[in-house]
């Protein structure tokens, strides 16, 4: 347990080789006494003397044979891992966890959507946010056909973006040399 360092392991260890019951409680007693002073705020528990116990029962690997002022059989509990909990998932799949609930919401309007302007001006915002959680997400690649791609799929190819006439909005900070964003040189 890393909150009580190297030196009360070490302690617990020399108690464990302790050859009388009486000498290793004694030793347990007095190193359970360094284990408050090492990490004070255990205090502020009401069983605070239970947990420093079953700390101590832990440490100890379950080899300290002395007779326990406290019952230690709970102690495991402390070490348990909880169960990992369930994705939410679609279709026993996460198809878009990149891209959120949120545009899978979306995308469900997009498909429903009767064409116009409104439907047009909403395309034009979940694609660019599409970019945006690519490049959020480290997809490796966040480029337009990627984008246009997963835009089709999602609404099972009601939505088709024309990458010769669609221009995305500029994503990401990183400038180019072309764009004016490079090095310049210093003048003599």
């Amino acid at each position: 347990m890393p909150e009580y360092g190297r030196e009360i392991q070490k302690m617990v260890d020399v108690a464990v080789a302790l050859p009388s019951k009486e000498d290793r409680l004694r030793c347990a007693q007095s190193i359970i006494r360094q284990m408050e002073n090492k990490n004070p705020q255990v205090r502020d528990s009401k069983d605070y003397q239970q947990t420093l116990w079953d700390h101590l029962y832990l440490m100890s690997h379950k080899q300290l044979d002395i007779d326990w002022p406290y019952d230690v059989s709970n102690a495991e509990k402390i070490t348990s891992k909880p169960q990992p909990m369930a994705h939410p998932v679609k279709d026993g799949q996460a198809q878009m966890r990149h891209y959120g609930r949120l545009m899978q919401h979306v995308f469900e309007q997009l498909k429903t959507m009767p064409e116009g302007a409104e439907r047009d001006e909403l395309v034009r915002q979940t694609a660019n946010q599409m970019k945006r959680d690519l490049l959020a997400w480290g997809h490796g690649s966040m480029d337009d056909e990627r984008v246009a791609d997963d835009l089709a799929r999602f609404t099972d190819g009601k939505i088709q973006i024309d990458l010769s006439s669609f221009r995305f909005e500029r994503v990401g900070g990183n400038a180019s040399p072309s764009e004016g964003g490079g090095k310049r040189k210093r003048k003599k």
